[in-house]
């Protein structure tokens, strides 16, 4: 059908924008924000996600208080029709504005019966920086087929939770955001049922995905890479960006090691470091310092009380609720992917980032004869 969309110049199908090039339930589009206060007191995610062979639009925000508890509001309605501005889409309060492309967006909750309510405006410091493009196959069908782009930058804004207001210190707060779109796989809509009568997936040994995105004064550096239980790597991606008003061009990063410790109860970065091998030769050491955590599961990545991310629920849904996160037994139904906040260091720079990560099964390097979170493992299901 005809959407406001299609008045833009930019279709690359012979058909209207409400339709992509394949009928996989996982083709998904999602924006994500995300940071937190450098103390530790506040954090939060938030963001939309849609999903035009569902014919579904969800969003959410996760606000995470001093790494303890956890206010989480999810909505979710009908994708079409679309209507409204042309840089701007909304589910009930939540809206996402494109207010300069590639430069400054921002998120709005407004205020609403579940408590949380929120403002947030990002302008990007640092370039926008485009993900290798993830292609991969498994047992002859397309497992993944995705892209994204992210960008570092400053915050401004607030939150309110139960009336109590939050302001947001710009100089005092580590911000980021991404856009992905493509068929998922995993978390956030990859992973929704679609039928019976299916083979199952490949199930590995064992896997190490992790992604680093730590910003100093002068610099971004950001890898992801994935790994086999052996260690061999499968994909990789490297750059460091320099601030938008530098005029210098990104340096491409060609390796990454990783010395890690990990938490007793979960499979959670708690200390190491990551040694970045760049393409002008040079090498760094970053140190990790974790400041907290957050759960994108409780958001929607997984399904969590009765609900997940690309699930229909009609035009008019949302639910909210408190999570003790210290509860290991309950963040253990969404640990598939964890979100750690960290400080970091290289050499006399201090900055700070993110370390997302997967970590599952088999891991001789690390200890981990299992798919259990403890390194002596006694649960191979």
């Amino acid at each position: 059908m005809i959407t406001p969309h299609d008045e833009l110049l930019i279709h690359q199908l012979p058909t209207t924008l409400d339709h992509v090039s394949q009928s996989d339930l996982r083709w998904t589009e999602r924006i994500v924000m995300y940071g937190f206060d450098k103390s530790g007191e506040v954090s939060i995610m938030t963001g939309m996600a849609k999903y035009p062979n569902r014919n579904v639009m969800d969003a959410y925000a996760m606000v995470t208080r001093k790494g303890e508890r956890a206010r989480v509001v999810r909505m979710s309605t009908e994708l079409n029709p679309q209507t409204g501005a042309l840089n701007a889409f909304s589910v009930g309060p939540y809206t996402y504005e494109i207010v300069e492309p590639l430069r400054k967006v921002s998120s709005t909750v407004e205020s609403n019966e579940h408590g949380l309510s929120l403002q947030l405006d990002f302008t990007g410091d640092f370039p926008v920086y485009e993900q290798t493009a993830a292609f991969h196959r498994s047992r002859g069908r397309v497992r993944e087929d995705a892209r994204r782009f992210y960008q570092n930058g400053t915050i401004t804004g607030w939150i309110e939770i139960d009336g109590e207001r939050i302001e947001i210190d710009p100089d005092n707060w580590w911000f980021g955001r991404d856009h992905s779109w493509g068929v998922r796989h995993g978390g956030g809509g990859g992973s929704l049922p679609e039928g019976g009568n299916m083979q199952p997936s490949e199930v590995p040994a064992g896997v190490l995905y992790y992604m680093g995105i730590f910003q100093f004064d002068d610099e971004v550096v950001h890898f992801a890479q994935r790994e086999t239980h052996t260690g061999e790597r499968w994909q990789f991606e490297g750059e460091v960006l320099f601030p938008i008003d530098s005029g210098r061009e990104p340096l491409p990063i060609i390796d990454v090691e990783h010395d890690l410790d990990f938490r007793d109860d979960l499979r959670v970065v708690k200390s190491g470091t990551f040694t970045v091998h760049r393409a002008d030769r040079s090498t760094d050491v970053i140190e990790v310092k974790p400041v907290c955590d957050f759960w994108p599961g409780l958001a929607g990545y997984d399904e969590y009380n009765g609900y997940a991310s690309g699930m229909y629920r009609g035009k008019d849904f949302s639910d909210s609720f408190d999570v003790d996160i210290t509860d290991v037994d309950e963040i253990r139904k969404v640990s598939m992917l964890s979100e750690t906040l960290v400080e970091v260091r290289m050499g006399d720079k201090v900055g700070h980032g993110l370390v997302e990560m997967v970590f599952m099964g088999v891991n001789p390097r690390y200890g981990y004869t299992d798919w259990s979170a403890n390194r002596s493992g006694n649960n191979n299901g």
